[in-house]
């Protein structure tokens, strides 16, 4: 990257690699004996496939999920021909060559999926890998399980599909005593006794923290491994980006002067405000209008007025004059402000927040200690 460019950002995004890595170490830690994947779909939740992706690999990371067959080929140059790559929402009709020219493994939920994937290996005459999903009670994807059953018991599907994987997902993983967690596991159990010797994937980030009956095979935790513990556990993992946006400009104000679109507060003694550039078209929530903050140095500053496309305000009066001055930064995530509690503010979820980071934030590695800007999108 041309260092002009990235001195030209008007926002930071730090992403640590090696607190990825740490967090990978206690997931593959606390759901031992089973094997810890890595769900790094969305770009890696928006930090960067090419950049996540190397990073769980060197850790030991060998089962990757994605989303989409179009993230498949971007991680699939970055880590190691041993590792395998599942594509967790299938095949659309007509991508089935493409995907088994690149070598990814489907995850077949319906009847036409798997007839697809099995008319294609009866072109080739040549059997193809895949995963199969059960809908096991979260009404999202997934076979049946009586689909399910009447699919391991054709004879025929061993000379078709490779089979790699069967997995489910839980809905109410996040919620250790919710009862449908013990009954999703049951319905898959039962369906998974017609699949002997096939390996098992159960838990997402929220269940690698239930106990050991729902780890399966391999489990695949996603948002844990960017530092977000399910919310019945609030230690252990550590936080791994930060963003700082710089002022636009500093104003003083009297009272009864309004801010923003719509003019939707009104300052009620004098203030100085500063415009920060960061809006909606980063990812910056517009449900933040009147109720976020940024911070400075362990100072809250209010968020005034609606959240814009490119900008917001902040109210900056509680610091003393001239501490802050135009092109300087300030925190939206960090030490001060966590991704939780950003999304709690926004009345939506940690993942929503991540995912949304835009591509014109300059972003920053940390990689064994060392920062370092990259291009990543």
């Amino acid at each position: 990257m041309d260092s002009r460019y990235f001195e030209a950002c008007s926002s930071r995004l730090c992403i640590d690699l090696d607190g990825i890595r740490a967090n990978y170490r206690i997931l593959a830690n606390q759901v031992a004996p089973a094997l810890c994947g890595g769900v790094i779909k969305a770009n890696a939740y928006g930090l960067g496939v090419t950049n996540v992706g190397p990073a769980l690999y060197r850790e030991g990371c060998r089962h990757f999920f994605v989303a989409h067959l179009n993230e498949a080929g971007p991680l699939a140059r970055v880590i190691g021909p041993d590792a395998a790559i599942f594509i967790l929402n299938g095949l659309n009709p007509g991508d089935e060559a493409i995907c088994a020219e690149q070598g990814a493994i489907p995850v077949l939920s319906s009847l036409s999926q798997v007839d697809r994937w099995r008319q294609f290996a009866r072109t080739i005459k040549t059997p193809l890998t895949a995963a199969l999903q059960v809908d096991s009670g979260m009404s999202r994807l997934g076979l049946s399980p009586a689909a399910a059953i009447a699919i391991a018991r054709d004879a025929n599907l061993s000379n078709e599909i490779d089979l790699r994987l069967i997995m489910t997902h839980l809905a109410c993983a996040d919620e250790p005593s919710h009862a449908a967690n013990k009954a999703q596991l049951e319905s898959f159990r039962i369906v998974h006794a017609h699949f002997p010797n096939i390996t098992t994937s159960v838990a997402n980030s929220g269940a690698a923290f239930l106990s050991h009956e729902f780890h399966g095979d391999i489990a695949r935790p996603g948002i844990a491994l960017f530092g977000v513990c399910p919310k019945t556990h609030t230690d252990g993992l550590h936080p791994v980006v930060r963003l700082d946006a710089r002022i636009l400009q500093i104003r003083k104000v009297e009272p009864g002067i309004g801010v923003g679109y719509g003019l939707t507060y009104i300052v009620p003694t004098p203030s100085r405000l500063a415009t920060i550039a960061i809006g909606y078209a980063d990812g910056w929530p517009r449900s933040l209008s009147n109720m976020g903050a940024a911070w400075h140095r362990g100072e809250r500053l209010p968020i005034l007025g609606r959240v814009s496309m490119d900008s917001l305000t902040v109210d900056i009066t509680v610091l003393p004059a001239n501490t802050l001055a135009e092109g300087d930064f300030v925190e939206l995530l960090g030490p001060s402000q966590s991704l939780a509690d950003v999304a709690r503010d926004a009345g939506t979820i940690p993942y929503e927040i991540l995912s949304r980071m835009g591509p014109r934030h300059g972003r920053i590695f940390i990689n064994d200690g060392i920062a370092a800007p990259g291009a990543e999108i």
